[in-house]
């Protein structure tokens, strides 16, 4: 039976927990998830656990940070004056947003401070900075 390698498509089922146990992700009760090994399509610990499976094979894979979503970046978070907000925007703690860059393209932020005259948001990635845990099945090497 073939190894998965790079340039391989697979289907796998996985669950994605944090360190605590909590699931964040889970392909269970949906169609496997398919991607094609080592095209960057997803973070980098996930290709390299995926890689030498077989089909039928089911592992637990620690997942550091660095090779998730990276360590958090404190300049990702900023101050923005609610005047470059839309006037109907009534901004609160933990309220994801949609913010324009400047080259047309928008990025989720979240609301982490409220103060009068301004809001405090955070791009990070709501995974970066966190180490994870996933339980994968690999399905189909296509």
């Amino acid at each position: 039976m073939s190894e998965a390698k790079k340039g391989d498509r697979v289907k796998v089922h996985y669950t994605g927990k944090l360190n605590d146990g909590s699931v964040f992700d889970s392909s269970e009760n949906r169609e496997p998830l398919e991607f094609e090994l080592g095209a960057g399509m997803m973070i980098a610990g996930f290709d390299k656990a995926v890689t030498g499976m077989k089909v039928g094979d089911t592992k637990t894979a620690n997942i550091p940070s660095n090779e998730a979503y990276g360590e958090r970046n404190n300049e990702m978070v900023v101050e923005v004056p609610k005047a470059q907000l839309p006037a109907d925007l009534k901004p609160e703690v933990g309220q994801q947003l949609a913010m324009q860059q400047p080259n047309g393209q928008s990025i989720p932020v979240v609301v982490t401070k409220v103060e009068a005259d301004t809001i405090e948001i955070d791009a990070n990635h709501p995974l970066a900075g966190k180490d994870l845990i996933f339980d994968i099945e690999l399905v189909e090497i296509a």
